[in-house]
């Protein structure tokens, strides 16, 4: 199994910069496709951002070119570099690991989840 723990949300201005960190404990994590998601109050959870065990990244469309996705597989941690950030960013941020080794964007390819982080965007 997969345990994860986030760090790094809080309060940032527009145009300001988060880096989130997700640490991993687990045999497997190496092998783990790896992304982050967000909810925002009242609506869904949403995909941000995905890595493969190869370290290939897809974004969505909303991040695409102000978020970096990456993985330290020696540290056993997923990261989040946000910059640019604008107030339609604040939401809870979600770590999730699965079981495969690919890129995945649905929240039900995932099989473990983080507890979340708080990222408030300000105006």
């Amino acid at each position: 199994q997969v345990q994860l723990v986030e760090s790094g949300g809080g309060l940032v201005q527009a145009g300001g910069s988060l880096r989130l960190s997700c640490a991993a404990s687990g045999r497997t994590f190496s092998s783990n496709g790896m992304g982050w998601f967000r909810q925002a109050p009242g609506k869904e959870r949403e995909f941000v951002a995905a890595i493969s065990r190869s370290a290939s990244t897809v974004y969505a469309d909303s991040v695409e070119g102000r978020f970096t996705i990456s993985r330290d597989n020696a540290k056993n941690t997923v990261y989040l570099q946000m910059n640019s950030l604008k107030p339609e960013d604040t939401a809870v941020y979600y770590c999730a690991a699965r079981e495969g080794s690919m890129r995945r964007t649905r929240p039900d390819d995932y099989d473990y989840w983080g507890q979340g982080t708080q990222v408030t965007v300000s105006s």
